[in-house]
């Protein structure tokens, strides 16, 4: 499919599960991303999507002293949507649209590259002049093969915009598309389920219905039908009927899912359902025909050879 794809049985751990409803549980690649190392969990060679998710990166947490911190230089994308969401932290989002936004702990913040689109990923001077912390989830979003070639947009979503609601005396929060019966206002192009929990030891909740659907433990341990699932491991469902997750000990959890899409290619940042399309988007970075990253353009992440 895809360079990527080719080093991605080695990097993976598949764990076999007992639990009949689980059909995988996958063990995240550490990926060093310049500077601080994230734990990759999505894409792998035996599981290349969970609904319209096609890439799933958890970072940190992890502690910056002074003078350093994020700094991920201008960067292109097509024919996907990121989804950027910390839990402790803070961002400064610039792209080629123009948009200068800084992202907090709870907000949503949603890059759609469509036909294309560059940004950076850094930190203000007043948040790497002290030590600071960061952590948080960053996924992307393959998008239709009828919007992969949309214009592209930006929408931030403040905290107090996403709905939170308390299941089985579990708060939670409904990230993207509609759960527990609230919505979230967030735009989505597909049917699209994220959701954010925070369980105390011995809570249990019971996960939403989607065509596909998963679970990624950020903090602490669950157990769902006899099978325990670690953190920093994902656990992935089938449809079939509702599941209740337990937590053996206090747990931060996300869950993602949504309608079943094709398989897209993927290279580097790119990702497509055409092959030659991705082809097509190395040869405009290298050429430079990707508008520049407004406030940011002196640098740029060379495409890889």
């Amino acid at each position: 499919m895809s360079n990527l794809m080719e080093h991605l049985e080695q990097d993976c751990l598949f764990v076999p599960a007992p639990c009949h409803a689980i059909e995988l549980i996958i063990e995240p690649r550490v990926k060093d991303i310049g500077g601080f190392s994230v734990r990759r969990v999505l894409p792998t060679l035996k599981r290349r999507k969970v609904g319209p998710w096609v890439f799933f990166d958890h970072m940190g947490p992890v502690h910056f002293p002074i003078g350093q911190g994020l700094n991920v230089r201008p960067h292109p994308h097509i024919n996907l949507a990121t989804v950027t969401y910390l839990f402790k932290g803070e961002i400064l989002h610039r792209d080629s649209l123009g948009s200068l936004q800084t992202i907090q702990p709870g907000d949503i913040n949603l890059m759609v590259a469509g036909r294309g689109i560059a940004h950076s990923e850094r930190e203000r001077p007043e948040v790497t002049d002290s030590d600071h912390d960061l952590h948080g989830l960053q996924l992307w979003l393959a998008l239709p093969e009828q919007d992969e070639e949309t214009d592209p947009a930006f929408y931030h979503y403040p905290e107090q915009e996403i709905p939170s609601v308390t299941v089985e005396g579990v708060p939670v929060r409904v990230l993207m598309g509609s759960a527990y019966g609230v919505t979230s206002p967030v735009k989505t192009f597909a049917e699209t389920l994220y959701v954010e929990a925070n369980l105390s030891e011995g809570q249990s909740i019971t996960l939403p219905e989607a065509a596909e659907r998963a679970v990624y433990v950020a903090q602490g341990h669950l157990r769902a039908g006899g099978t325990d699932i670690s953190a920093h491991s994902m656990a992935v469902f089938s449809a079939d009927g509702g599941i209740a997750l337990e937590a053996t000990e206090a747990s931060r959890i996300a869950i993602i899912g949504g309608e079943t899409m094709p398989d897209r290619y993927i290279e580097w940042n790119f990702v497509s359902s055409r092959k030659e399309r991705i082809e097509q988007a190395k040869e405009d970075w290298k050429a430079g025909r990707f508008a520049k990253v407004a406030g940011d353009e002196d640098e740029f992440i060379p495409l890889p050879e």
